[in-house]
């Protein structure tokens, strides 16, 4: 729907309001609904920008190993209330992960139990 509201707000200047909604079949209220969230949308932007910053930040300096979790502790550690799953939505945007260690290899030996099952 975000489409048909930016081609209403582009002919605005030439249209009233009324005409691109009735022809796109929207409503006018969705779409003064769209522009009034449109400051709010570009604060929680801003806001995510300064968090990716602080995220890499500590990342940096962690060598790269830290992850969602360790990260979401610094930043609570800091004083940033923040929720575990924006700190994940923020790192996998800007692509930031932390160091997953391989399995560890099998030894070999088997026990009496594990041989029968």
């Amino acid at each position: 729907m975000t489409a048909v509201h930016a081609f209403v707000e582009a002919e605005r200047t030439t249209h009233n309001v009324a005409l691109p909604c009735r022809l796109l079949k929207a409503a006018r209220s969705s779409f003064y609904a769209w522009r009034a969230g449109e400051q709010a949308r570009r604060a929680k932007q801003a806001a995510d920008d300064a968090l990716a910053h602080e995220i890499t930040v500590l990342h940096i300096a962690s060598q790269h190993t830290y992850g969602v979790p360790r990260i979401h502790a610094a930043l609570r550690r800091l004083g940033h209330r923040v929720n575990h799953k924006r700190v994940e939505r923020v790192m996998r945007e800007h692509d930031i992960a932390g160091v997953t260690l391989p399995p560890c290899p099998p030894t070999g030996r088997r026990g009496p139990a594990d041989a029968r099952a």
